[in-house]
């Protein structure tokens, strides 16, 4: 690996226009999110050791291991007993739904299977609320995707999905259908995006017609309207999705702390 520089405030975190002054381990922090953005370590790759990392960036071990201790709170990274720790990924199964927090209100049934329903994917200009909360520029094209998610057979999730088009070229419904895996999963394997954060707010809406059809509910039902934007490295805004979710037999579930 390419050697570098001893670190300074200023020349180690990306944040230049903040303050003048960061810790040390954030400054490591900051070099190493920077090799992630540039694509070095690819999500499910291992990355380099503590102490390849402390001698590459010149600073103790300790201070690495602080710097990927805050990374693996924030689920940018995983720790592997034994093994390493590896570039955190949407396609292991056990993350692979991390923010669906949809679960069924009885444990001893809970789904044995999701199925999912692409019912388009279209490309055309972004509407001006979408390219707002995109960040995009007016007029810039953005993928629409809608699709039902399903579980055990019964419709519990229609989601409307909007992506910057420069970032998702190629993306069609075929290959979305194709696709075996989980959705943010495809987006890092084909298009390098990584969802590494989001954010959401929530309110109760009543099923409108198309919805009550599209769900299987009656018309008024109420429904739990989720619009999520998820981040990738650097807190570059990626993707804006609004589900309505059925809770009759599931509740939303949150951890906080």
């Amino acid at each position: 690996m390419n050697a570098v520089p001893p670190l300074t405030p200023d020349s180690a975190t990306p944040e230049a226009a903040g303050p003048a002054f960061s810790p040390l381990y954030r400054q490591i922090k900051a070099l190493i999110v920077r090799s992630l953005q540039a694509g070095e370590w690819k999500p499910g790759e291992a990355i380099p050791s503590e102490m390849e990392l402390a001698a590459r960036f010149r600073v103790s071990q300790g201070t690495v291991r602080k710097a990927i201790d805050e990374m693996a709170t924030e689920n940018l990274l995983v720790r592997r007993q034994g093994k390493g720790t590896f570039v955190a990924t949407h396609a292991e199964e056990r993350v692979q739904y991390r923010f669906l927090r949809l679960e069924s209100t009885d444990e001893a049934s809970a789904p044995r299977s999701v199925e999912r329903l692409f019912l388009d994917c279209r490309r055309l200009r972004a509407p001006a609320e979408v390219a707002r909360a995109l960040d995009m520029k007016a007029g810039e094209t953005a993928v629409q995707i809608r699709r039902i998610l399903s579980f055990d057979g019964t419709p519990a999730v229609l989601d409307e999905i909007w992506l910057p088009g420069a970032l998702f070229k190629g993306l069609t419904a075929e290959r979305l259908s194709e696709y075996r895996g989980p959705l943010y999963g495809l987006f890092e394997s084909e298009f390098g995006v990584h969802m590494v954060r989001a954010d959401e707010r929530l309110r109760a809406v009543p099923a409108g017609a198309d919805e009550a059809e599209l769900l299987r509910v009656p018309v008024g039902t109420p429904l739990l309207s989720v619009e999520r934007r998820s981040f990738t490295y650097g807190d570059k805004v990626v993707e804006l999705r609004r589900g309505l979710y059925h809770t009759a037999k599931h509740h939303y579930r949150n951890e906080l702390s």
